[in-house]
């Protein structure tokens, strides 16, 4: 199998070091919204992260399923970022955030799996496409709620999704097997859910996948916080994924509790040995 980029965000204590030593990445991802600045010591950085690496633009503010609608400035903000950078891929979340006039949640509430969600998130998704002159990646989240009205299952809907916006999927290995674990399966009956998961997503939709740790609390209740190493039942989807999706730009997620870059980097060296 061809190997596929792979890998890491890049995030500020790594900023430097990263640039200095240059390791074999196939990217960098960065949150779009940390960048919205007009100038300034961060959008340098950010610059010259672009001419070391391919650069993916992650964003966890748009709220795609935001029944108010999306904010004017944020996708002012975010379609000056991308025409600047110029990056291989720009996502966001399959969530909510905004509800009524300009109040936003600051999290990434989960939306209803149903035709009238659907259209909302279609129309939103078409907006920003269309605003930006690209298509987008839209990911699936780890929720801690449901909703009673579902009528669609997960992965239906988001071939649905990509059917009818053109926008492809990031597939987050680890949020499919986290909501698994809150539904009350073990990490190894967790992990062949995500793989039944995966077999029904359109393999051609998927245009990223997300790789990153989980915690589980006291309560038996899973979080998915960023925080440390990928779990082996995650990886097991992962390499699941690799045997059927084929070579997807992969990308290891460490947003809490950050370590040294080799960590990041040792996990990336994992990922890229399960595509050879």
């Amino acid at each position: 199998m061809a190997d596929a980029p792979i890998g890491i965000g890049w995030r500020q204590p790594h900023y430097e070091l990263l640039l200095a030593r240059r390791p074999d990445l196939g990217f960098i991802e960065v949150h779009s919204e940390n960048f919205f600045a007009d100038g300034g010591a961060t959008l340098a950085v950010l610059d010259a992260g672009r001419e070391a690496y391919p650069l993916s633009l992650h964003g966890v503010g748009l709220g795609l399923g935001s029944a108010a609608g999306l904010d004017p400035w944020h996708l002012d903000c975010l379609a000056r970022l991308v025409a600047r950078v110029q990056p291989g891929w720009v996502s966001d979340h399959a969530c909510f955030a905004r509800v009524g006039s300009g109040l936003h949640a600051g999290d990434l509430l989960p939306i209803p799996f149903n035709d009238d969600s659907l259209a909302l998130l279609c129309r939103h998704v078409d907006q920003v496409q269309q605003r930006l002159g690209r298509q987008m990646l839209v990911e699936n989240i780890s929720a801690y709620v449901g909703w009673a009205g579902d009528t669609l299952a997960e992965p239906e809907f988001f071939n649905a999704l990509t059917q009818r916006s053109g926008c492809g999927l990031l597939l987050d290995v680890n949020n499919l097997v986290v909501n698994a674990r809150n539904a009350g399966y073990g990490p190894q009956a967790a992990a062949a859910e995500a793989m039944r998961w995966t077999d029904a997503i359109r393999p051609g939709s998927v245009g990223e996948i997300h790789l990153a740790g989980h915690c589980e609390l006291e309560d038996g209740l899973v979080i998915d916080d960023h925080g440390s190493r990928v779990r082996d039942e995650v990886w097991r989807v992962y390499e699941y994924a690799v045997q059927r999706l084929g070579p997807v730009p992969t990308l290891i997620e460490w947003d809490t509790a950050v370590p040294e870059l080799d960590v990041l980097l040792a996990e990336a060296g994992r990922a890229r040995a399960l595509h050879r």
